[in-house]
């Protein structure tokens, strides 16, 4: 007989949360966003607390509201790559040279930027979006790595800088298409550097005219 005792196991509401969960509540968000389920304000603020809170349950908390994950579907004009899988994560690195991402391209949900003593540049300006939401996480050290999106495109960051800087502007502009991509930035600098700015003069033009065009042709 075994005697010794053991911790109980936590609640699954009581559990961390992954990347993965977080992933899931994104996309239950964005899904909601594109329905007319919750305003552009009320996305904003869900999309903040999703990366501020700890537990399982706490996410449940956010989209408590919302359908379940098998009642959602893709968002209107988002319809998913066929290129690569959901969780394909790309990976743009540059150790003491430099690498670039731009013109005409389509990136995934998930792109990892690892920068050491290099130079990378994302420019989504061009970019065709195959979802609603993509995250790009970023680790610079004695580097630079700029994150270039369309002026109407949502754009938030979550990160920091030790003795180098981690800078996101543009962040929740009035003028942001409601329906436009969100483009999260996630990052750590060290003795480099992270930007992630909209691009003046870009922008995904008239994207709420077309998504509409679409469903209703």
């Amino acid at each position: 007989m075994d005697l010794e005792k053991h911790p109980a196991a936590p609640a699954p509401a009581e559990l961390r949360a992954s990347d993965a969960d977080r992933d899931r509540i994104a996309q239950i968000l964005a899904d909601a966003l594109a329905e007319g389920r919750l305003t552009s304000d009320e996305h904003s603020e869900r999309l903040d607390s999703l990366y501020a809170v700890k537990t399982v349950g706490e996410l449940e908390v956010l989209v408590r509201d919302l359908p379940a994950p098998g009642a959602s579907h893709t968002p209107p004009g988002y319809a998913a790559s066929a290129s690569a899988p959901a969780d394909y994560t790309e990976n743009v690195v540059a150790v003491c040279s430099s690498s670039a991402r731009k013109g005409r391209w389509r990136p995934g949900a998930h792109t990892r930027a690892v920068s050491v003593m290099g130079d990378i540049a994302i420019d989504l300006t061009e970019a065709v979006f195959a979802q609603q939401v993509t995250e790009i996480n970023v680790v610079c050290v004695l580097g630079n790595v700029e994150v270039l999106v369309p002026e109407n495109v949502t754009l938030r960051g979550y990160g920091s800088g030790f003795l180098g800087n981690f800078e996101v502007r543009g962040e929740s502009r009035a003028e942001t298409d409601p329906q436009a991509p969100v483009v999260i930035v996630r990052g750590f600098s060290l003795l480099g550097n992270i930007e992630a700015r909209p691009k003046p003069g870009a922008r995904l033009v008239d994207l709420a005219l077309k998504l509409r065009k679409r469903l209703e042709g």
